[in-house]
């Protein structure tokens, strides 16, 4: 049911055919967020770098008895994961209201708009690596070649975060309340997820919470092939692919079945 529903649009020859317009919508997004910005693209790399070290000096000391060895790296990979999906989710969201007077106006895919939202945030993500990797040399964590793993878990997020945001796109057009909850829905998987905290601190009766939390998945294998220098539980690479592709699977045919009726509500 799934595969005809796909093939029923020619999402593959749609994807080929607006290749090109889908970089465009790319380098526009990237544009507009730092139009106005004095130092533009720089904020890729400035933005986590004084997070990094604000919340490291909060933190560090905080949680030193814990075992947290090498707290900025710690706490940046985190960061920066959760940031891509939370900025790749919120764009993509939002991306068919922004866009409703092409919309209305000119015949391109609608799921163009969503996934060029979530492949703007990627790029920015991407940069922001190297920020990670800076912090990294400077606090002498050894450069091992399970950093090259780290793409696996990097997939999985990227494709997690395009089924997750087409959901929304979907969900955003017809509650327009989803734009509110959404950034409280935000909050609370942040506050969730061993993001500036160790998971150990977690009492024993909730740590099912990241059992079954994919981007704690995700920053768990990160964490592994960056800052430990090894490679990442196969079981929890797993969890993190097969979430991310059913997320996509599940955005691509809730996103599918209402977008016909888009233009009734935009």
């Amino acid at each position: 049911m799934i595969t005809e529903n796909i093939k029923d649009h020619r999402f593959i020859f749609n994807f080929r055919k607006y290749r090109y317009l889908l970089s465009q919508l790319v380098k526009r997004n990237i544009k507009l967020k730092y139009r106005r910005s004095v130092l533009g693209i720089f904020w890729s790399f400035l933005e986590p770098l004084f997070t990094m070290i604000v919340l490291t000096i909060i933190f560090s000391t905080l949680f030193k008895g814990w075992g947290v060895e090498n707290y900025p790296v710690y706490l940046l990979t985190g960061k920066l994961v959760f940031d891509f999906y939370a900025s790749g989710t919120s764009a993509a969201m939002n991306s068919i209201k922004s866009n409703a007077s092409i919309i209305k106006t000119l015949y391109v895919p609608k799921y163009m708009y969503s996934l060029a939202a979530v492949l703007s945030s990627f790029v920015t993500f991407l940069l922001s690596l190297i920020v990670l990797f800076l912090v990294m040399i400077a606090t002498s964590v050894d450069l091992t070649i399970y950093i090259i793993f780290a793409s696996l878990p990097i997939l999985a997020l990227l494709i997690f975060t395009i089924g997750v945001g087409l959901i929304m796109a979907t969900l955003t057009v017809f509650f327009r309340d989803m734009e509110h909850l959404y950034g409280v829905l935000l909050t609370m998987i942040m506050y969730a997820t061993p993001i500036f905290y160790p998971p150990q601190i977690v009492p024993e009766s909730f740590r099912f919470i990241q059992t079954y939390n994919p981007l704690y998945a995700i920053i768990s294998c990160c964490r592994d092939s960056f800052m430990n220098g090894a490679l990442y539980d196969p079981g929890q690479l797993s969890f993190a692919l097969l979430s991310a592709v059913g997320a996509l699977l599940l955005g691509m045919v809730l996103f599918y079945k209402y977008q016909d009726r888009f233009m009734l509500y935009i």
